[in-house]
């Protein structure tokens, strides 16, 4: 029963550790998030200021698998060159060694204060950022008073036999003690939780130094497993950013385990108390590897490259963002163009196959707009991050408002994509699969206006390219008749719901829904004519007259 209840207490303690460290996580990116997210990409013009920046943002977090996965999104992304990020997460390495090195100078004192000083200003209604920063502080608070119960949950574990025996076993046998810890910290995906549980042990005085180090390897070593196993999924360039971390923590844990020993014996001649030999063990050996890795972080971002090769790209994929015209802004902005009209091409595809849904009662033709909702999505952003990479250097006037309008133009479409998917698909589905029959009046006005958003579609495209200004006035014009068709439809519908309709009846929200979707549509469609007929100066700023 008593060995029972020390293992609940420290495990209990570990999980409040655990839970203090997301706690800080949670309320630093709800207080600083967007600033941490954009210090970390734009901190990464040189290999100082990325290290810095991985640093300051673990220090923050309190995460490094959080600074691992941020960053490698910006590599898959193609905001963080692939050497930069090596260096950024050798910092953020040496910022959760120095994070544990914090904790373990005896300031648990503090965890009452903190604990009340955030919970006072995480109720405050103040601002976002002031409760994020709460939420923080009891985090914080929180892991200090893991510290003390750690503390005391091993305090009884001096005297167990069974434990000295498992730690003998583990001291004669290196390779099993790092895989031991290994196996702890990636389970509990933070190798802080696992060195300051290590650090317990050792101020109980029941772990020898050498063990310790092997320990404090192991930590590390699992440290970086949860971004790769994260990131299985994602681009290879996000898998690369991972698994470097990984191979460099692993080459740096290879070469110090047969030096266990004396590298515990040169870390006890350090004027400093033998109890925090753990955390000043993970502190030399992220210093040691950010020393001897952190001239090597190109080389590193090569062998990556040979070891998790491009894939190939899927059909869905962009086809025509070639990152060699970035350093020919009329190229590059061609082919964004030649990408944004893909996505044109796909959004007809969706429009067509719904209304031939529409028009057979067929959901077989449903089926793969999701697919293509999700193509629309990818390419539109792929589009916007590769535009913003070709504006990084300054475009002139022409080049930067030509870039705004394919932008725009790819936003518009992207918001019609998900109208179709969203609001036209289901309001088909279920006209399909309640049997509903509309008036005869009624469909052929719905479908009228199909037939119309295809074509308005198509001149949009041709609008885009050519930049007709015939057609953009031409285009204009027709959002007015539009929008005068689904005043014209609405109100007969509702004639025909007075005269007691059964068509009318049961299909009157359905009817009504999708003629303000085809007109919300229209309007995405006709902002392509915008910048035209405003360059050309017929494009008023309001549509309200004038009062005299």
């Amino acid at each position: 029963m008593a060995s029972t209840l020390v293992m609940v207490n420290l495990f209990g303690a570990v999980a409040l550790l655990l839970f203090g460290l997301a706690q800080v996580k949670d309320g630093v990116t709800r207080a600083f998030g967007a600033r941490l997210r954009a210090g970390l990409a734009l901190g990464t013009k040189g290999t100082l200021r990325s290290f810095a920046a991985g640093f300051g943002a673990t220090l923050a977090l309190q995460s490094s698998t959080a600074t691992a996965l941020t960053t490698a999104s910006f590599v898959e992304r193609h905001l963080i060159k692939p050497r930069m990020a090596q260096v950024v997460l050798l910092g953020a390495n040496v910022g959760t060694a120095v994070t544990a090195w914090i904790v373990s100078t005896g300031i648990e004192w503090l965890s009452p204060l903190l604990v009340l000083a955030g919970v006072a200003l995480a109720r405050s209604k103040s601002s976002t950022a002031r409760q994020g920063l709460g939420s923080a502080l009891v985090g914080i608070g929180l892991m200090l008073l893991s510290l003390h119960l750690l503390s005391l949950a091993t305090e009884p574990m001096r005297q167990s036999p069974a434990l000295a025996a498992f730690l003998t076993l583990l001291d004669g046998a290196w390779p099993a003690a790092l895989a031991f810890s290994t196996v702890l910290a990636a389970l509990s995906s933070s190798s802080l939780a696992i060195v300051v549980l290590i650090l317990s042990l050792t101020t109980m005085g029941i772990l020898s130094p050498a063990l310790t180090v092997v320990l404090v390897l192991g930590a590390n070593l699992g440290g970086a497993i949860p971004p790769v196993v994260a990131t299985l999924g994602a681009k290879a360039a996000a898998r690369r950013v991972t698994l470097g971390n990984l191979i460099v923590r692993g080459i740096g844990c290879l070469a110090v385990l047969p030096l266990a020993g004396p590298f515990a014996a040169v870390l006890a001649q350090v004027p400093v108390p033998g109890a925090k030999l753990p955390v000043d063990v993970h502190l030399a050996f992220n210093i040691a590897i950010a020393l001897v890795f952190w001239p090597l972080s190109a080389p590193v971002a090569r062998l990556m490259e040979r070891i998790v090769p491009e894939e190939e790209q899927p059909e869905t994929g962009p086809r025509y963002l070639d990152e060699a015209a970035l350093a020919t802004p009329i190229v590059a902005l061609s082919g964004a163009a030649r990408e944004v009209l893909r996505v044109g091409d796909v959004i007809e595809d969706m429009l067509v196959r719904t209304m031939r849904a529409f028009n057979d009662d067929n959901l077989a033709e449903l089926r793969g707009i999701s697919a293509l909702e999700a193509q629309v999505d990818l390419l539109q952003q792929e589009v916007k991050v590769y535009l913003s990479r070709l504006g990084r250097n300054g475009l002139d006037g022409d080049s930067a408002g030509r870039s705004i309008v394919i932008i725009d133009y790819a936003i518009n479409l992207e918001h019609v994509g998900d109208i179709i998917e969203k609001g036209l698909v289901e309001q088909v589905r279920k006209k399909v699969e309640h049997g509903l029959t509309f008036s005869e009046d009624g469909y052929a006005e719905l479908k009228g206006l199909f037939d119309l958003t295809i074509e308005n579609l198509r001149i949009a495209q041709t609008i885009f390219v050519t930049r007709d200004l015939k057609l953009a006035r031409q285009l204009m014009q027709v959002k007015v008749d539009v929008r005068r068709m689904e005043k014209q439809s609405s109100a007969r519908h509702l004639a025909r719901l007075r005269d007691g309709r059964t068509e009318s009846l049961q299909t009157s929200s359905l009817h009504l829904d999708m003629l303000r979707d085809l007109k919300r549509i229209n309007a995405h469609l006709v902002s392509v004519a915008h910048p035209i007929l405003d360059e050309g100066g017929l494009l008023e700023e309001s549509r309200l007259k004038s009062v005299e």
